[in-house]
This record gives C-alpha cells, structure tokens and sequence, in this order.
C-alpha cells in the first residue's frame, strides 16, 4: 500500500492571468461549468491538508500549480501552511509553486523564502523565444515581467528552478535558451516537450507541437551543453531529464514518472476538492473522489488509481523488444495518445533512440564511476569501524549483532 507523499493542488483550477496557446489546462473549466471562476474553499483547504498530513509518510511534498496558484494570494498560502503545522505529525513538509511569475512582488519573495518554497517558474527562455506563446489576455507577451520577477526571487533566496516547454518554434534553439537560463542564474532546468491535439482536427497534432525529429536534436545539443559543464566529473548544471535517466543506470528508480514502468505514485485535486489521477488526466474517467467525502490515501490506493498506472505498461510490441525500454518505458502515457497518427506509440519515440545513442556511451561511464565511488565509500566506512573495535572489550558481544563475543566473531579480524 502506497503512503501518501506527493500530492500535487491546483487551488484556482484551470484560471489563469495568461493564454499561452499551447496550454493543455485552459480548456478544463468546461469540467466546472457552475462558474466562471475557481477558487479553493477553506473548507476544501483544511479537509484536504488533514487528510494528507495524517495519511502521508515521511516526508511529504505539496505541489501547487494552476492555471496560476498566485491568483489565490498569499494569505491563502498562509493557511496552507498553517494547516501543515496543525495537522502535522512530526513529518518533513516541502512546498513547490509553479507560476508564471505575474504576480510575484516583494511580499510573495519574502513568503516564498521565509517557507523555503521551491519555486518553479514557467519561462521558455530568451524574449524572442519566450513572447511566441506565451501571452497574456491582450495578446502581449510576457517576457519582461517573468524575467523580473525570476530576478526578484533569485535576490531574495528563494529556490527557483527554470520550466521551459520546448514547442514547435523553441525547438530550434536549445543553446540560446540553455545559455540563457545559465546565464540568468537557473542552474536547475526542466524541458517539458509540447504535444496536443489539434483543436480544428482531432486526428492530428496541433501546429504548436514539437516534431520528435526536431527534438531529438534538440536534445543531443542540450545534452552537449550541459556534459560540457561538468566540473571534476560532476554537473554543474541540472536537467531533470538527464539528472533522471541517470538513476537507470544504476539500478535506481528515477525520480522522473515518465521514466518509471509504471505511474500513479500521486493525485492531483481540484479546487472544489475532486481528485485525479495525474494533471494530464483531468477528466471524468479519472476522477477518483472528493477529499471532502473521500480518504485520499484510499484514493491513491484505489483500483482505478491501480488500473491508471498500469496503462504506462500496456506498451506496443516495439516497446517491449527496444533495448532502450530500461531509460524508457514508454515515456509518459500521455505522449501516446495526443496525436492519433502515432497509434499508441510514444509521440517522442526516435526522438528518445537518438538522444540515447548519443548519450549511452558518456552515462555508461558516469555510472561506472559513480558504482567505484560507491565501494569506495563503503570500504572507507567499514575500516572506519574496524578501527574502532579495540576499544571493546574482547568478552563483550560484538556490535555487528551477532550475539557472539567478540573475540570469537569481529574481534578476529
């Protein structure tokens, strides 16, 4: 049974002071046609942290997103940590926000820091790049104020990692935007490649989307960029993708679910308090309850949870006899059906087999120096240990839990 560690709210549901043309979540007020704007109750508030502090684990990770979690305002937030404090059980919380960065002032930096929020913030990198899609009501961009505001919080010592989604246009050029965010500070990066259905044809991909062609180059020349500041064998730079894959090779779980061979390790709720299986699955089939009538532990561990992650697994046959399933799976779910002509197959499937082939041989050696590291640190702790043993006394029982003595078992040694 899973316990509850990562929970992901989106307090003002799909509002949000932008309409980038590629958002996925505008399009979700039509699952709330009661009005015409979403706000989180305290009553939904209270209920939904309750439940979470006092069915969670240790620790526990809340993620605000949207539309725009800002637009609830910070005395809002206030509440939320409150409630944490109230309900907690001892357990170590964490806090993110994505935001687009609107409405970021002084008074949010100040909160942000003094509640050690992580801070996504949604910008596609340099102006040109940036103003294409992302634009606010009057169709104007909203560079300037995003990157102010990024500054703001850097100043003020709020961690702020850089969310850029790589579309049609971005694709094209992935060393200004690294070079860019490197350059402004953000030395944590995440890409999120864009693939929608096109409104005007739902057999195909909307304009907007990034080709797996294109991004698979894309890649490869990030991935160059970011290799090429390693310092004493270390990364000086983090992408989540590439800090992700990283984990497979070396028998780990990435911490990416798009990696994992199966997904539904958290839920998503809703403003009025219903709950989901995953952002991009926001819709009547998924819905798993309400946190004011439901345990959301039970939820997580429900049999239509069960049935959602097992999807990632129900891949085609050419997935299943690709030697990079392992630092694959499938990708995420949702790249598997956006566009119709793909027939289930990952949208991004050459994409991931020629960024593999380019990178396989660098994270080979990565992870051979990584396991060496490892037994060394190992070695290091056990002489350590052995080191301390004459100071015991030689008929005491030996610490390693043998229940001999210790002449006779570790003394020996």
């Amino acid at each position: 049974m899973q316990m509850v560690q990562d929970i992901l709210i989106k307090p003002a549901g799909p509002d949000c002071n932008l309409v980038c043309t590629y958002c996925f979540y505008l399009k979700k007020k039509a699952l709330f046609p009661e009005s015409t704007r979403h706000r989180m109750s305290d009553d939904v508030l209270n209920f939904l942290i309750k439940g979470v502090m006092l069915d969670s684990g240790n620790p526990v990770s809340f993620g605000w997103q949207g539309g725009e979690p800002t637009l609830m305002g910070i005395k809002f937030f206030q509440k939320a940590i409150d409630c944490q404090i109230k309900y907690g059980r001892g357990q170590s919380v964490g806090n993110g926000l994505q935001t687009n960065g609107l409405l970021i002032d002084r008074d949010w930096a100040y909160f942000l820091e003094k509640y050690k929020f992580l801070v996504g913030l949604s910008l596609d990198g340099p102006k040109h790049i940036h103003n294409k899609y992302r634009l606010d009501h009057n169709g104007r961009g909203s560079w300037d104020k995003v990157v102010y505001s990024g500054k703001l919080l850097q100043d003020k010592g709020v961690a702020v990692n850089a969310l850029t989604v790589v579309n049609d246009y971005s694709v094209q050029f992935p060393e200004e935007i690294y070079k860019f965010h490197k350059s402004g500070g953000f030395s944590y990066m995440q890409f999120i490649p864009c693939v929608e259905t096109s409104p005007s044809d739902p057999e195909k991909a909307a304009y907007f989307s990034v080709s797996s062609i294109a991004y698979g180059k894309f890649l490869c020349k990030l991935f160059d960029l970011w290799r090429g500041d390693f310092k004493n064998g270390e990364p000086t730079t983090f992408i989540r993708l590439f800090d992700s894959l990283f984990y497979s090779y070396v028998g780990l779980v990435p911490p990416d679910c798009s990696l994992k061979q199966t997904c539904g390790n958290y839920v998503v709720v809703e403003h009025n308090g219903d709950v989901f299986s995953c952002d991009f699955f926001v819709e009547p089939k998924f819905k798993l309850g309400n946190v004011l009538h439901d345990n959301v532990s039970k939820m997580l561990n429900s049999k239509r949870q069960l049935y959602f992650g097992k999807l990632k697994r129900q891949l085609p046959e050419e997935c299943q006899v690709c030697a990079w399933l392992p630092q694959c799976y499938g990708g995420c779910t949702k790249d598997r059906i956006r566009d119709k002509q793909d027939q289930g197959v990952n949208h991004f499937c050459s994409a991931v087999k020629t960024f593999l082939t380019h990178a396989d041989p660098f994270y080979r050696r990565l992870a051979d120096a990584w396991v060496q590291k490892q037994a060394a640190a190992a070695q290091n702790q056990s002489t350590m240990a052995h080191a301390a043993y004459p100071k015991i006394r030689r008929n005491s029982l030996c610490p390693c839990g043998s229940n001999k003595k210790f002449k006779k078992c570790c003394g020996t040694v």
